[in-house]
């Protein structure tokens, strides 16, 4: 599964992606996939969002992974969560008009600090059928965008994650709208060393489902 470098623009701004597509298919679903908190080291060749878009692809489905703004190769700087939505934003833009791409069939993937970006932005964006939320991590509380936000959701979280507690996203996915789905996975911590795998097929499956 070789993916392929891009760079698309997002206002003034250019980022870099790795765009995923299944060999020899027609117009697939397509998931944007975004990365953990760009100031604790996270890009888009984490171990979580690599394995979703492999998990994609055996699925059937295209994903394009990016940097933040100021990650790797991507231009600007951090963006403290807000500015990074446009940037999710630019992603689909890109992702809608690629050949090969169903631009009918759009869902949105998050991990972490990568969740509470992608949140905000696919809610809001009409061409986003889905949401999947991993160890999803907010810094301020989002209930009131849960309960406005009725796309199909998946929550998925660790049973021994230490940084966001499955608990604390079984209260998100209480408060989200319907529809919605909360999934755990034993002994899996913030960082799903090990259990990528299985973490990944959920996130496929759900889009599989709702795509």
């Amino acid at each position: 599964m070789k993916p392929e470098n891009v760079i698309f623009p997002c206002g003034n701004l250019k980022l870099e992606g790795l765009f995923f597509r299944p060999e020899g298919a027609g117009d697939v679903p397509a998931v944007v996939v975004c990365h953990p908190h760009p100031l604790y080291g996270g890009t888009m060749h984490n171990n979580v969002t690599l394995a979703i878009a492999e998990a994609l692809v055996k699925a059937s489905m295209s994903s394009l992974l990016f940097n933040f703004r100021g990650v790797g190769r991507s231009q600007g700087s951090f963006g403290g969560g807000e500015k990074e939505q446009e940037d999710v934003a630019a992603a689909l833009d890109w992702l809608h008009t690629r050949q090969g791409v169903d631009g009918k069939r759009l869902g949105a993937a998050g991990y972490s600090f990568g969740a509470s970006v992608a949140f905000p932005a696919a809610c809001k964006d009409d061409r986003v059928k889905g949401l999947a939320l991993v160890s999803p991590y907010f810094e301020r509380n989002p209930q009131a965008l849960m309960k406005g936000c009725s796309k199909p959701k998946l929550f998925i979280a660790g049973t021994d994650d230490y940084m966001v507690p499955a608990e604390t996203v079984e209260g998100y996915y209480r408060d989200a709208a319907e529809p919605k789905r909360f999934e755990s996975v034993r002994g899996a911590d913030h960082f799903w060393g090990g259990q990528e795998k299985e973490m990944a097929e959920l996130v496929a499956g759900f889009f599989k489902d709702n795509l």
